[in-house]
């Protein structure tokens, strides 16, 4: 029987209860499989600074970096706020991603038929969307040098090398050539010289895709596009700080920021975590969604562990939970025939998983 083992984060604010559901589903589904979990948990954010003045620890990095894969919950919250800027709970995580060197953030936006009417869109322009955005994730003005501020300034640098530049490319060259080959690099190349590296280096990367039809945006027209015709997309490829920009975008297509996944992933581990934030203003009250949790433990299953068969189980409980009328408060007002706690939701997911054992 293979044995993995899980690095849990849970973290902040609605971070441990919607993980606590995502565990609760990997659990359910492992009954009577050739495999089990093994979850350990790890420190990171507000709560690490809490115990440790560290929002980071260095246990965290290693158990990390020994286990499996990593699923994460959120981070950070307005307790924090005022503390300097290297000790607060964000710079654990950007830390984190650093030494873990996740490169590449996978960002899934997929509108379910059950939910059509959760989008502030009209429903012919959203019905379909099935689209990726592919984010490089530890380069660019986040972690380019020089930054600070002197006097009456403030200074960021954006940065990116060939090689940085060429394998976050080949991520997105590989995901669009398992999906319907369309791969859309967006830059700002009509201002930027880094932008003029990345689209010059990606159009390069795509001779060893000659399958896969590669076209280019600048970033504003891309952020219209993703209004007015986001079927059009398939795979986006874009940097750091617009691909930051341009997912949490396309997460509103879908209605509810707490229906998407995400998946951070290098050469050495692999970070699996919701989009949403820690949302603190509704810690601890129960309606938190926790399907974007389960969603990502869903994509560790299918890219990381290699149990596509299990990935899809879950897909498809949440597929049917939604069908048979069940919401959490986020998504209460579409289709609701009863509204859930974020526990229940997780249960009534992990008993539609054992259905199907």
């Amino acid at each position: 029987m293979k044995d993995y083992k899980i690095a849990l984060i849970k973290g902040d604010g609605i971070g441990p209860e919607v993980i606590n559901e995502a565990q609760k589903v990997l659990e359910a589904l492992s009954i009577n499989q050739d495999f089990s979990f093994q979850f350990e948990e790890y420190l990171m954010g507000g709560c690490a600074y809490d115990k440790y003045q560290n929002p980071l620890p260095e246990e965290t990095i290693n158990g990390c970096l020994k286990a499996d894969a990593v699923l994460f919950g959120a981070i950070g919250g307005n307790k924090w706020d005022n503390l300097p800027r290297e000790l607060r709970p964000e710079s654990g995580l950007l830390k984190l991603r650093k030494n873990l060197e996740v490169f590449a953030n996978i960002r899934p936006a997929i509108v379910f038929d059950e939910l059509i009417d959760a989008s502030t869109l009209k429903s012919e322009v959203i019905r379909g969307v099935d689209l990726v955005v592919v984010r490089e994730l530890i380069g660019g003005i986040y972690f380019g040098e020089p930054k600070g501020r002197e006097g009456n300034k403030a200074y960021n640098t954006m940065v990116y090398t060939i090689d940085e530049i060429s394998r976050i490319a080949k991520v997105g060259f590989e995901l669009a050539r398992s999906r319907r080959k369309k791969l859309c690099s967006v830059d700002k190349a009509n201002v930027l010289d880094v932008s003029t590296l990345w689209r010059e280096v990606v159009s390069e990367i795509a001779k060893e895709y000659p399958d896969v039809e590669l076209t280019h945006q600048y970033v504003d027209n891309a952020s219209m596009q993703l209004i007015l015709n986001p079927k059009q997309f398939d795979v986006i490829l874009t940097s750091n700080l617009f691909g930051d920009i341009l997912s949490d975008e396309a997460s509103m297509l879908t209605g509810s920021i707490g229906l998407l996944p995400s998946a951070s992933v290098g050469e050495k581990a692999a970070l699996y975590e919701p989009i949403h934030g820690s949302a603190p203003d509704i810690a601890g009250l129960g309606i938190a969604n926790p399907i974007a949790a389960i969603l990502s433990a869903s994509m560790m299953l299918k890219n990381t562990l290699k149990e596509t068969t299990s990935a899809n189980k879950i897909q498809k409980a949440i597929s049917k939970v939604l069908k048979d009328g069940y919401r959490t408060k986020d998504i209460a007002s579409f289709g609701a025939k009863e509204i859930c706690s974020t526990s229940k939701m997780g249960s009534l997911i992990a008993e539609y998983v054992k259905k199907e054992q």
